[in-house]
């Protein structure tokens, strides 16, 4: 197996980064969207600091994450929303959770309190990686959302979060 470095995510990822985030919308379990956007519209909704891409020895990126703020008020300025996809050639290989951590150590570095995200019940492993690197499910968000690529079809979605234990 090639090993794995984590780097922060840079402008000149985009192609690599958007083509793994269409290939999961395009695998069915990673999001609601069906169609990834362009770079400006990408690089406007994630906050600066907290974006990373694991490569291997060549370059080629194998996976992404970051986050986005989940509201500009002042009280919720520690918590974010993420975002982590691995190119399917990829997965299997501890990838999702390398990002994680690194995500992690980011946030917890820059103050932030709370992680959380949306995440498919069937997308399986990504809720294994996620408990692995101490994210506890809160809720199930039932029949949340209409799944356009998939018929119209109601998803639901199962509500998770890592709270810091580092970040008072």
């Amino acid at each position: 197996m090639t090993p794995v470095a984590i780097r922060t995510m840079r402008a000149g990822d985009a192609e690599q980064v958007l083509a793994i985030y269409q290939a999961g919308m395009d695998a069915g379990d990673a999001s609601f969207e069906h169609t990834a956007p362009d770079w400006a519209a990408f690089d406007a909704s994630k906050l600066p600091d907290h974006r990373f891409v694991a490569v291997d020895t060549d370059g080629t990126v194998l996976g992404w994450a970051a986050v986005s703020a989940v509201s500009s008020r002042s009280v919720y300025a520690g918590v974010v929303e993420h975002s982590v996809y691995v190119d399917p050639a990829a997965q299997r290989r501890g990838v999702g959770r390398m990002l994680l951590d690194a995500l992690i150590a980011s946030t917890e570095a820059a103050g932030i309190w709370t992680i959380q995200s949306g995440v498919f019940p069937e997308n399986t492993a990504s809720l294994a990686a996620h408990h692995a690197a101490g994210f506890r499910i809160v809720g199930v968000r039932e029949r949340v959302g209409r799944h356009l690529a998939q018929g119209n079809r109601w998803r639901d979605v199962i509500f998770i979060e890592r709270r810091s234990p580092h970040v008072n």
